[in-house]
């Protein structure tokens, strides 16, 4: 029996960090929730602010003489932190392209 237990506990210690989830009342906000549901949620931030850019775009000439665009390779998109009071904690959810990507 206890060597079950022990089993059950290692796999809640190793639970991913993706599984970022927030409750509300009765209400859980999870990743991949829309930006609509934290609103529902939550209401209207305290504070939004918006995160770095993909990467820089460099001009680089083809064979052909023409100009392309190319995105050299960078960082993630960080996306829309907004922050919520609650309490005496500071709640912010972090927004990639309209979905919860991280609950900090």
């Amino acid at each position: 029996m206890r060597c079950w237990i022990w089993v059950i506990l290692c796999l809640c210690a190793a639970a991913p960090a993706w599984a970022d989830s927030l409750r509300v009342g009765q209400q859980v906000l999870v990743t991949g929730d829309s930006a609509a549901r934290v609103v529902e949620l939550l209401g209207q931030p305290a504070h939004k602010a918006s995160g770095g850019k993909a990467g820089k775009a460099t001009n680089k000439r083809s064979s052909k003489g023409g100009s392309r665009a190319k995105q050299a390779a960078g960082k993630a998109t960080e996306g829309e932190r907004w922050q919520y009071r609650q309490g005496r904690r500071t709640v912010t959810v972090v927004l990639v392209q309209g979905k919860v990507a991280r609950i900090e």
